[in-house]
């Protein structure tokens, strides 16, 4: 009897995309595990630079050599455009980013190099999918968006399309950035004031979460104060390296240092839920900041889901 994966009855799945590189490849695996069929020959990625594509599939496709990456290598002459160019696909999974490639080849040659490569059963991964879906005419079997939320789609005729995907993850990707330029400024204002570095650190929507195992004895209507007071000097946030940032002339210990602002003064409803949450099962105090929106203190139930969106400038 034939054993049907999740995949065949999966909709849609939606993770809070994580701002760790560790963390990102790990979802990736997960997605791998749970979403993918060794007989996928396409797969589409969506998302803006700085989103995560490149970790993401890194840890769907453990080995797969992408064409380019953030750290400056890229494979010369295009494996998939040589091997279709000589009808012999040497390679059992190809990658391809097509915003880079755009500049160098024309768009229609990649996309018949794509199908080529997908009609002699070989597997194409291709981040920014919705720049070529409208010469390749081919929807993707697997279409990931990464945003604020990574959203794991299996297309069938009637979609979901690029174009209903894009928009999403497009508009949602400040508030991740928000959201962990806020974390870091917290993080630097709890080391000022003598605080311990979180046991963890999590996501929630539009926001972020810092872990305690003992419950730190701060004031947190000063904690938010002093990050405004960053944010309101609109300090410029740098990549340094792989494991942290410059935060104006300040290094900063930081596991997603590519995902952030250009400045704090881009940072919009920054505030802190003003107490401690206790987690009875992790025996955790949990500090939550949320940013981009007025909202009630989405830890509590009997609170109404209202908020009012701040105005973009």
């Amino acid at each position: 009897m034939a054993v049907i994966g999740v995949h065949e009855y999966l909709m849609y799945a939606a993770y809070f995309a994580p701002r760790g590189k560790k963390r990102l490849l790990n979802l990736g695996g997960n997605i791998g595990q749970r979403y993918l069929s060794p007989e996928d020959r396409l797969v589409g990625l969506i998302g803006d630079a700085g989103a995560g594509k490149s970790l993401l599939i890194r840890g769907m496709f453990p080995g797969l050599e992408l064409t380019n990456d953030d750290d400056g290598i890229n494979l010369r002459p295009l494996p998939i455009l040589t091997d279709a160019e000589k009808d012999h696909f040497r390679n059992r999974t190809y990658h391809v980013d097509i915003r880079f490639e755009s500049a160098f080849t024309p768009m229609w040659e990649i996309a018949e190099a794509i199908k080529k490569a997908v009609h002699a059963e070989r597997r194409v991964v291709i981040e920014h999918f919705e720049l070529i879906y409208p010469i390749l005419a081919y929807n993707a079997e697997v279409l990931i968006g990464v945003g604020e939320e990574v959203i794991v789609t299996r297309p069938g005729v009637f979609g979901p399309f690029p174009s209903d995907i894009a928009p999403i993850v497009f508009k949602s990707l400040k508030y991740r950035k928000m959201a962990h330029s806020a974390e870091d400024l917290a993080g630097l204002v709890l080391e000022e004031m003598g605080i311990k570095k979180p046991q963890s650190h999590g996501d929630i929507k539009h926001g972020f979460i810092l872990e305690f195992s003992d419950k730190p004895a701060i004031d947190l209507e000063l904690v938010e104060k002093k990050v405004l007071d960053y944010i309101a000097k609109d300090i410029p946030i740098h990549y340094h390296d792989d494991h942290h940032i410059m935060v104006g002339d300040e290094l900063y210990g930081c596991t997603g240092p590519r995902i952030h602002l250009r400045r704090t003064g881009e940072i919009k409803g920054f505030h802190l839920l003003k107490e401690f949450k206790w987690d009875p099962i992790q025996k955790l105090y949990v500090m939550a900041g949320l940013v981009g929106r007025k909202e009630n203190n989405p830890f509590n139930k009997s609170y109404p889901d209202q908020f009012t969106v701040v105005p973009e400038e």
